[in-house]
């Protein structure tokens, strides 16, 4: 089985290929749950040796009164847009509308919003409906997910993971910066999207692994030349530095100091 990259509402699906010759760039009809969309080849792949099967089919090559009902389509989620930014203005809904999608049968129209709580547009979601005479979805947009749309570029000069290459955003914690010695600056360990920086899950469990029976910085421990405190630590190279009342700061490994 074939599987076909299509990029559908900004977003790339894995799709089946019903015995279709396609390439990239073709424009093609994809059956979703949702109904029909409209979308674009990006890839194609063999999957002969896949379990998984993909939740989507592409069933046609878009005709050119498909492209057409697309670029129409287009026009009107400019309005639709321009009319729901005024419903939410005119009902002071504290959020902000970020697009809005048909679908391309337009059996439903899709409105995409950030906003720092919960929002009650069941009003907003009733009025849309009667104007636009279809199913109405207004969906919370998180930052995360804005800066993967958006894209950019992190601290380390490179793109952004979420944008390049991440499909699902895991779960980051502060532990995670703690782990690796991080100073717990926000410019150093939030990404552009305000939130920890989804890079610090990558090398965390080796740094859990090599920090394993290393001191915390300040603790008072024994050493061969006497008791000190510890005053840094370097977990990957395991070595910490001590200072020792009478005899200054001694530099350790994990190993050489086993025992004490």
């Amino acid at each position: 089985m074939q599987i076909a990259n299509v990029l559908i509402r900004r977003k790339i699906i894995p799709c089946s290929i019903e015995k279709l010759e396609l390439k990239n760039n073709d424009y093609v009809i994809v059956k979703t749950d949702k109904g029909l969309e409209f979308g674009k080849i990006i890839s194609i792949n063999d999957n002969e040796n896949s379990n998984s099967k993909p939740e989507f089919s592409v069933i046609s090559i878009a005709t050119s009164s498909d492209i057409k009902k697309d670029e129409k389509n287009k026009q009107e989620e400019k309005k639709a847009l321009a009319k729901c930014r005024d419903l939410v203005k005119k009902y002071d809904l504290n959020m902000y509308i970020i697009d809005a999608v048909f679908t391309h049968d337009r059996n439903q129209l899709f409105f995409r919003f950030m906003a720092d709580s919960r929002v009650d547009f069941r009003v907003l979601a009733k009025d849309l409906a009667n104007i636009f005479k279809t199913r109405i979805e207004l969906r919370q947009m998180g930052v995360r997910d804005r800066a993967k749309e958006v894209g950019g570029y992190g601290l380390c000069g490179k793109k952004l993971c979420c944008s390049s290459f991440m499909n699902d955003f895991d779960s980051i914690s502060i532990n995670m910066a703690k782990n690796q010695n991080i100073a717990l600056n926000p410019s150093k360990i939030n990404g552009i999207c305000g939130r920890l920086l989804c890079c610090l899950k990558y090398e965390n469990e080796c740094y859990k692994e090599c920090g394993k029976g290393l001191p915390q910085v300040n603790k008072k421990i024994n050493t061969p030349n006497g008791e000190g405190k510890v005053i840094s630590v370097d977990i990957l190279k395991r070595s910490y530095k001590v200072n020792i009342p009478d005899v200054g700061i001694v530099e350790f490994t994990k190993e050489s100091n086993e025992g004490n």
